[in-house]
């Protein structure tokens, strides 16, 4: 099965892969092989079913969440490409990665991407912005029926309240942002994967 994953994907599209996600080559072709045993189908794709069957998203009360962020809008399947692009997010940020010169494309990983990526999850509608209602649906999926209606109502209240700046009884991207900006978001917002 490893030589499959490594017969499959050319040593050129590691490296593109490598430049656009900074995942090491070890990393890629792990995560290929995880790939792989994912892809059902044997397509060379994964579709949201594929994603399902892993446990750890299948228990998360965002995982269905998580799982649409894979898919591009109106798609129903992602490839290796995109599967690692949304992985990338993921990725902690190393030492050498801090400092990187702003005239370059800020890497999947950057906080801003992180939070970019977080906001998404909450904005259900994509309008760019996190409604009342969004934020008491995100609420009632991460606590289930543990707490009542009104005391989710008032959660979201108070977390509008606070993060409002603008009076529009929303959470814009930049109001999101300045509400988690003490909020160890590369920390809370990375998966170790191996060398």
């Amino acid at each position: 099965m490893g030589s499959r994953a490594s017969t499959l994907l050319r040593e050129e599209e590691i490296e593109e892969i490598k430049k656009e996600t900074g995942f090491s080559h070890s990393q890629i072709t792990r995560l290929y092989s995880r790939f792989t045993s994912l892809d059902k189908g044997e397509n060379g794709t994964l579709s949201r079913e594929d994603f399902q069957r892993i446990p750890e998203l299948a228990i998360n009360p965002l995982g269905d969440r998580i799982i649409n962020a894979f898919f591009p809008e109106g798609e129903d399947q992602v490839n290796f490409r995109g599967f690692m692009r949304t992985l990338a997010h993921f990725r902690p940020i190393e030492d050498n990665e801090k400092n990187k010169n702003a005239s370059t494309n800020e890497p999947l990983n950057s906080r801003t991407n992180k939070l970019l990526f977080a906001f998404r999850l909450y904005d259900l509608d994509r309008d760019d912005k996190i409604s009342r209602d969004e934020l008491l649906q995100v609420l009632r999926m991460m606590v289930g029926v543990n707490i009542s209606d009104e005391q989710l109502g008032s959660i979201a209240d108070r977390t509008i309240q606070e993060a409002d700046t603008n009076g529009d009884n929303s959470i814009s991207f930049n109001e999101f942002i300045k509400v988690l900006e003490k909020v160890d978001v590369e920390q809370k917002m990375s998966i170790r994967f191996l060398h």
